[in-house]
């Protein structure tokens, strides 16, 4: 694996808009940062990659993305660590999303529903229980193989134009295509949106959720902002890119997930009515100022304080000899660490319930990585949520630790001490 900031390999930042083409500027920048999954063993550290983290906000169509994401190769690979069916909430969420979407798509012999980014293929056994034919596609190998397991054809490859068309080929259209998470993560939002059309049935229908820029920008979670997220997506790019590709938003609802996403629900033109929800949040973000650069160096002054607030907490807390752990070794826990330059010093370990990711290190900050049976074998007196989007389920699971006199560390919205 080559070295260095900027190795071999590495995607070159933009400077134009990939979605209009307009003149882009980072408005800041977390500075230098690993691949939020890159959990690594000693040996692997001197080859470590690294980029630059560099936000920024498209003055004309509104579209958040980075200047520079690392290829995609270097992301999803045969050892992808994660895994959806790892969250209970996850697979309720997605058994209710299931639900919502067969019930809007015409119920027909031999229908298909397509997954994008189908991971472990928690999502389309939910498809497969309601008599429907399903395909996934998913460019990770191992996560890939457990959904085969699970009976679930899979196409193993990188979703754009060309993947869609041969699915389409291959396997005919589909009633309806889902993608959980996954449109954030792929820099070709043209060829996406393209694929998309391509993908789906004349009648059919297209559920796109997503982490929302309007709560990220809300609550100060600048965690949302890493490596896989090459977009932080918003109502009005997405119906734009989208309507230059045949589709049509139809409905823009805010969910829960993710500490704030947006399901949209798109449908190729002519074939549906627009309902309210997409006025409403068009509306919604003209009065949050998503368009307006002043929001995004506000939000920047955030980031700072928190930065500023947590490393002061966390310093005052070992000067008292108190034991510190994270919780949850996070795609969002490399870009709070690294960005807080928190380290083994500052945290003794990050315990996480993900097998492939235990006796490793941190990316970047290189923190050692342990299951959560060592931490409720021997309890730190505090413990930062990196999976506060997570809290409840957390909470209810690790009662045993404040029932111990344990405390949690949050930071978002803002740094505190919680029971």
């Amino acid at each position: 694996m080559p070295d260095g900031n900027h190795p071999s390999g590495s995607a070159s930042p933009v400077r134009s808009c990939r979605a209009c083409g307009a003149s882009l500027s980072a408005f800041m920048t977390f500075g230098r940062m690993p691949m939020a999954n890159a959990f690594l063993t000693p040996e692997q550290m001197p080859h470590e990659y690294f980029f630059e983290l560099q936000p920024a906000c498209c003055e004309r169509c509104g579209l958040f993305q980075l200047l520079e994401q690392p290829p995609a190769e270097r992301i999803f690979h045969g050892e992808y660590p994660f895994f959806s069916s790892s969250s209970v909430r996850m697979q309720q969420h997605f058994g209710v999303l299931v639900a919502d979407a067969l019930a809007r798509i015409s119920r027909r012999p031999g229908a298909l529903v397509v997954e994008i980014g189908c991971n472990d293929g928690t999502l389309l056994a939910h498809v497969q229980q309601a008599g429907y034919r399903t395909v996934g596609i998913e460019p990770s190998e191992n996560v890939a193989a457990v959904a085969r397991e699970r009976g679930i054809e899979v196409v193993n490859a990188f979703f754009d134009e060309a993947t869609a068309a041969v699915v389409a080929e291959t396997y005919g259209r589909a009633q309806l295509v889902v993608a959980t998470n996954v449109i954030c993560h792929v820099a070709t939002l043209h060829s996406v949106a393209a694929g998309l059309s391509r993908l789906v049935a004349p009648d059919g229908m297209v559920v796109i959720e997503e982490p929302y820029l309007g709560d990220m920008i809300a609550k100060t979670s600048y965690d949302q902002i890493y490596n896989e997220h090459v977009f932080m997506l918003s109502v009005r790019p997405m119906q734009r890119v989208c309507a230059e590709h045949g589709l049509t938003l139809t409905e823009a609802v805010p969910q829960s997930t993710h500490g704030g996403s947006m399901r949209y629900l798109l449908a190729p033109a002519g074939s549906a009515t627009i309902g309210a929800s997409v006025d409403r949040q068009l509306a919604s973000e003209r009065a949050q100022r998503l368009d307006d650069p002043r929001t995004y160096d506000a939000f920047r002054a955030r980031c700072e304080r928190s930065r500023s607030e947590l490393r002061k907490l966390l310093s005052g807390l070992r000067a008292d000899g108190k034991r510190i752990a994270g919780y949850a070794a996070t795609s969002k826990s490399a870009t709070v660490t690294n960005y807080c330059g928190l380290g083994p010093d500052d945290i003794d370990f990050i315990a996480d319930s993900t097998p492939l990711k235990h006796g490793k290190l941190s990316p970047g900050m290189h923190i050692p990585i342990r299951s959560t049976d060592d931490f409720r074998r021997r309890p730190p007196d505090f413990a930062i949520l990196f999976a506060w989007n997570h809290a409840s389920e957390i909470f209810a699971k690790e009662r045993a630790f404040t029932a111990g006199g344990g405390r949690w560390i949050t930071y978002v919205p803002d740094v505190a001490i919680t029971d």
